[in-house]
């Protein structure tokens, strides 16, 4: 009995170090890879001062330098500045002669992406040292001062860069704006659609409401960077009337534009009562589902006449803006394009990943800090896009716009004749 005790006392301590040798190779592996980057960079310095100064102890007459011992220098590394010695250099007129090798590496500084990338993935500037690296080195730049002072000067060069971006080059087909709530400020954002179903953050706009001057103001920027307003394009949004009237102001007829049928139903369910709301969002997906535009009116104006007496909101609902909601079915065009652009799911999406990268954001000082965040959030989301879901049926929508385009070019020098 007591022979087993000690097999099984032997086979647990066995077992334990299994289950510890990971972690002792992973610590022993990080510090080697750790200690042999430095002794890279080291070696790479003084190669390059031999260069210059000829090799140690040997006197030369074609030497350009002499060596000047080590100074305290700072390279960035590992998310923070580490205290690096650095080598110097010292010409015949006296003064120091720069290193190629040590400006490269200073001049690579990935500290603010780094903090950027930190902090729109969740980690508080509290806790970015925790989510570094040991290394054993002397280091500064990642208290939550330093942290903080990195995000806000590379978020607002980011915003500066988004909000200036050249929109020539895009081809747009369709446009989504759609406002998002940030405390007391509500920002619009605008997403683009281009002919091939790629998507791009065109820009945004901060106001206290989303209001017809905030609408425009956002809409007229987007002209002036060199969106085309000269040609017609889809523009998807939800329903409001600041909007609405904001796009006709900057495109005129040339926007079509198409409400979003999620809202749009939900806003009419929202005027019955609980027992009324299933038989009433039947009806309406079912007309929304309706490839010919004159059946799915129809079905739209039945539900309208028999809600009217009972539930005159509810029929009123449904008939603002009921053309708006069946604007997609002019065009020709595959059912899964047809259902992506029928809504604003696309933008509504873009406002989630804001949302998630901002929620732990409890305090806001003010609009500039509201939209460096939220343009911070943009670039980390517009990283993963995906072309527009239906993307292989934009040639029939392009042609169709397109077709739209030279009938209006017709009307208009039938007009002028």
């Amino acid at each position: 009995m007591k022979k087993i005790t000690k097999k099984s006392e032997v086979r647990q301590g066995v077992e334990q170090l299994m289950l510890e040798i990971p972690e002792i190779v992973g610590r022993e592996l990080h510090e080697m890879v750790v200690g042999a980057g430095m002794s890279v960079l080291a070696r790479m310095l003084e190669l390059e001062r031999e260069k210059l100064c000829g090799p140690r102890y040997v006197h030369s007459t074609t030497r350009t330098a002499s060596r000047g011992g080590h100074t305290a220098g700072e390279l960035a590394f590992g998310g923070r500045r580490a205290a690096i010695p650095r080598p110097r250099a010292i010409g015949a007129d006296g003064h120091e002669v720069r290193l190629r090798t040590w400006d490269t590496f200073a001049s690579n500084d990935p500290l603010n992406e780094r903090a950027v990338e930190q902090m729109v993935i969740g980690v508080s500037t509290r806790k970015y040292a925790r989510s570094l690296e040991d290394v054993d080195v002397k280091t500064r730049g990642a208290s939550k001062s330093a942290v903080s002072r990195r995000f806000v000067a590379l978020t607002g060069a980011q915003l500066g860069e988004l909000m200036k971006a050249d929109l020539k080059g895009i081809d747009l087909a369709a446009l989504m704006i759609d406002g998002i709530a940030m405390g007391e400020h509500v920002v619009l954002v605008a997403l683009g659609i281009d002919v091939d179903g790629g998507k791009h953050v065109l820009g945004m706009h901060e106001g206290a409401t989303e209001n017809g001057p905030a609408c425009t103001a956002l809409l007229t920027n987007l002209r002036d960077r060199g969106m085309r307003t000269d040609r017609c394009i889809l523009v998807v949004i939800d329903g409001g009337k600041a909007l609405r009237k904001a796009v006709g102001d900057v495109f005129g007829k040339r926007a079509l534009v198409q409400r979003c049928q999620v809202h749009k139903c939900r806003n009419v369910v929202d005027h019955l009562p609980e027992t009324k709301r299933a038989n009433a969002e039947k009806v309406i997906r079912q007309a929304y589902k309706t490839k010919r535009i004159d059946q799915a009116r129809s079905q739209l104006e039945n539900l309208a006449r028999a809600l009217e007496k009972d539930y005159p909101s509810a029929a009123a609902s449904i008939r603002e803006g009921l053309e708006e909601t069946l604007t997609i079915k002019r065009f020709r065009m595959p059912d899964a394009l047809a259902r992506t652009l029928s809504t604003t799911n696309p933008i509504e999406n873009l406002n989630s990943g804001i949302r998630r990268v901002c929620k732990r954001v409890t305090t806001w000082k003010g609009g500039t800090m509201i939209l460096r965040w939220v343009g911070a959030a943009l670039v980390e989301h517009s990283r993963g896009f995906h072309r527009l879901k239906g993307h292989a049926g934009m040639k029939a929508l392009v042609a169709a716009l397109r077709a739209l385009d030279r009938a209006e070019g017709v009307a208009q020098q039938r007009k002028a004749a």
